[in-house]
């Protein structure tokens, strides 16, 4: 829920009628601040040279890639992209390690690299959460004596990291990028869980989907409630991203999950 994404005037990665999403969001929580338990809120936490950002990457004129530029195992191979290091953090060969990296991703069946603009920066007015969300979490901390579960995600600059419980390739020596059992056991300890946020077509479906695999157990995914008016899909004129975030809501119904709205009451 972060102004890269909700604010239409400066978010570096608007979704399309997020703030309008945060909106309800904001009224669902007010109109239910006193039997909602515990919030978590889920933060991009980004550095500015990241592997999916443009300054981390050059081809052999030493130019980065635009924004939603696809980088293939095979462009690595072939030489149209290097890393901008020769070392990364614990690693030694920057180019072995992204060849890797690629190929990985790749069989995963996810997605492929793709460059974004730099967004969320840690510090930046990008990274904070958008304003009338903020407001209504702070009134819930206030009226029910508790603080919001802030979890930080995406620091690590070698590795992807839609989701919010586990990175795209988990670094064994990087705790941050490898699966949050912590939030996985307090959700399975909940009676029901509400979920919203951008984008229904990244974030919020690569995390739902980390945390369902996580729980081992669909019966626990029964206790999943999409609120479908507070998620909205990146929109690119190269992928159907709406379509994919049908199709994960289409998934996840025939594994339990339940959708509601915001203006819903618990």
């Amino acid at each position: 829920p972060q102004n890269s994404f909700c604010d239409p005037n400066t978010g570096e990665l608007y979704v399309p009628g997020a703030e309008k999403d945060m909106e309800r969001i904001s009224s669902f929580i007010l109109n239910n601040i006193k039997k909602i338990n515990k919030i978590h809120v889920t933060l991009d936490c980004h550095h500015y040279y990241d592997i999916a950002h443009p300054g981390f990457w050059r081809n052999s004129e030493g130019k980065n890639p635009d924004a939603f530029t696809i980088i293939s195992h095979n462009d690595i191979v072939n030489g149209v992209w290097f890393p901008v290091f020769m070392q990364l953090p614990g690693i030694s060969n920057s180019r072995e390690y992204v060849k890797d990296y690629t190929l990985k991703l790749e069989k995963s069946g996810k997605y492929p690299l793709c460059i974004w603009p730099p967004h969320c920066l840690i510090g930046t007015h990008g990274n904070g959460v958008y304003p009338c969300l903020c407001a209504a979490l702070t009134e819930w901390e206030r009226v029910n004596k508790n603080n919001v579960d802030y979890v930080s995600k995406g620091s690590a600059i070698t590795t992807e990291h839609y989701s919010a419980v586990k990175a795209e390739v988990p670094d064994p020596n990087d705790p941050s990028t490898q699966l949050n059992t912590r939030l996985i056991k307090t959700l399975m300890e909940s009676d029901a869980i509400y979920i919203a946020g951008e984008a229904g077509s990244h974030c919020v479906k690569n995390t739902v989907e980390d945390i369902a695999e996580g729980f081992g157990d669909d019966s626990y995914v029964k206790k999943m409630i999409l609120l479908t008016d507070g998620v909205s899909p990146v929109i690119s004129p190269y992928v159907d991203f709406p379509q994919i975030q049908n199709q994960f809501i289409e998934s996840m119904r025939k594994r339990g999950m339940q959708v509601g709205k915001t203006v819903d009451i618990i």
